[in-house]
């Protein structure tokens, strides 16, 4: 269920990462480690510090997978909501590409050319 608008999340994989939808809001759901193989790196190496780092304040929405309250983050100056155990990420319509546009090389520049080329292919959310 979307934490932003409670319809029901789509799913479909791409690439060997199943992504989860809201076609009525246009936000994502990623699970934990669904970076690192998008990026294709060790599990751990992106989203330890987006997971289960500290900090982040109390947010209002729940978790797609714990239904634990999320925890608002800032990543390069884009607010997303994070599972406090480390279930997942939410992005919201745009914030995805916000942070694919924050970065450019190594490993966060494989998740950014994976995430522009889904958006370039019609992300479901967009209708496309």
């Amino acid at each position: 269920m979307c934490p932003v608008c409670t319809e029901a999340l789509v799913s479909y994989e791409l690439e060997g990462v199943e992504i989860d939808s809201c076609l009525s809001c246009g936000g994502t759901w990623l699970d934990a480690g669904e970076l690192e193989r998008i990026a294709g790196v060790s599990e751990g190496a992106l989203s330890e510090a987006l997971l289960r780092g500290a900090g982040g304040k109390h947010g209002k929405r729940r978790c797609v997978r714990c239904r634990g309250t999320l925890r608002v983050v800032c990543v390069n100056g884009v607010e997303l909501d994070r599972c406090p155990r480390g279930d997942g990420l939410w992005f919201d319509r745009n914030e995805m590409e916000a942070v694919i546009a924050s970065f450019k090389d190594g490993e966060a520049g494989a998740v950014a050319r994976f995430f522009g080329d889904l958006y370039k292919a019609g992300h479901p959310a967009k209708g496309g």
